[in-house]
């Protein structure tokens, strides 16, 4: 578990990169930092292996205080993978991957067993790829031994800043997903900067999303998801991914928009016409203003078919929703009245359209 207690960094008292910080890191989970280009992300990540110190408050890796750790002894203790990889060019995969097990004296079996263990762990057969140089390698598979060289010494703590940024987007999709793959074998904490929105929700076991120096918000992707009211939040978000919660949407947007209707004054037989050719059972009665005035139904028609009377004379009263109202208050409407549908009216009783069990059935499929 990593833990910001009150942490800044201050260049200059105009210049605040990261400002108060307080933060709870989860064990064993994929913590995703994000935000615009300088909101501190990248400086709270090199704060945490002391690449950048803070100009106050603690950070706590364990219940240690980083601050009373020497600073090479703590990077060797945490993976740290970023974004230009960084593969010493003269030097194969093997010795690239194990440049910190030689530093911690590991014996030679020991890492040789260590190296083909990991390049097996992303499906590249260490007999092929063991004794090849980073040029032969394509930007994919360089990135793959940057990640493989920070978890060759088994650190809890994995430290990734834009790791995945500067490749094609088919590779890094692949790279997105080779790393949920390690992480449900491995368990380890990372710690993921990105700006990419769409990688955060795919990766992210917990979402922070900073802005100038400071967190705005916090939580899983569907709680990011579902319970965003912070306008930068949803701007940065973008509005087409947020889910939206049925008191947030109203009936004008999920309802059916050309329900079969007809007017009052025509005939029982020409009703019945409109309904085999529609094939419904119900049929919504207006006047010439399409003013709502009730409903008839195939029963009510076949009953008094042999009458020569009018749609008007057999008209049931049925309960109607507002255009304005919200399909949470929708849904609860169908349920208590025992409804299959309801007609939508707006604020001058004029048929706008009905909202169903199915509409609403499609509403909540659309936002899972």
């Amino acid at each position: 578990m990593v833990i910001f207690e009150k942490v800044s960094k201050f260049y200059t008292e105009k210049t605040k990169a990261v400002n108060n910080l307080n933060l709870v890191i989860d064990r064993g989970k994929i913590t995703v930092l994000i935000g615009p280009s300088g909101c501190g992300k990248t400086t709270t990540l090199k704060m945490i292996n002391r690449l950048i110190t803070p100009t106050a408050g603690k950070i706590y890796i364990n219940g240690i205080d980083t601050d009373k750790l020497n600073p090479v002894d703590l990077r060797r203790q945490i993976g740290y993978v970023i974004q230009d990889i960084a593969l010493f060019p003269h030097k194969t995969v093997a010795a690239n991957i194990s440049v910190v097990l030689k530093l911690k004296k590991w014996e030679h079996n020991q890492i040789k067993n260590r190296v083909d263990e990991l390049l097996r762990m992303v499906d590249m057969d260490p007999d092929i790829y063991r004794n090849r140089y980073p040029k032969e390698l394509s930007g994919g598979q360089q990135q793959r031994i940057g990640v493989l060289r920070a978890l060759a010494a088994e650190p809890e703590l994995l430290l990734m800043d834009e790791p995945f940024g500067s490749l094609d987007p088919i590779t890094r999709n692949q790279l997105q997903d080779e790393l949920k793959h390690l992480q449900k074998k491995l368990q380890k904490t990372i710690i993921f900067v990105t700006h990419d929105m769409d990688e955060a929700l795919k990766i992210a076991d917990k979402i922070i999303i900073m802005r100038e120096g400071s967190v705005v918000q916090e939580g899983t992707p569907e709680e990011i998801l579902q319970n965003t009211d912070d306008e930068f939040v949803r701007s940065f978000i973008g509005e087409e991914r947020l889910i939206r919660r049925p008191e947030q949407v109203l009936v004008s947007e999920i309802m059916v928009k050309n329900p079969v209707k007809i007017e009052y004054n025509r005939s029982l037989r020409l009703g019945l016409e409109i309904m085999r050719e529609r094939i419904v059972d119900n049929l919504l009665i207006i006047d010439y203003n399409n003013t709502y005035l009730g409903t008839v139904t195939v029963r009510d028609i076949q009953t008094n078919l042999k009458n020569k009377i009018l749609l008007s004379e057999i008209i049931s009263e049925r309960p109607t929703v507002n255009e304005n109202d919200n399909v949470k208050e929708a849904v609860k409407f169908l349920i208590n009245n025992g409804l299959q549908f309801v007609p939508v009216i707006d604020n001058s009783g004029k048929l706008k359209g009905i909202v169903t069990r199915s509409s609403i059935v499609n509403f909540v499929l659309d936002y899972m």
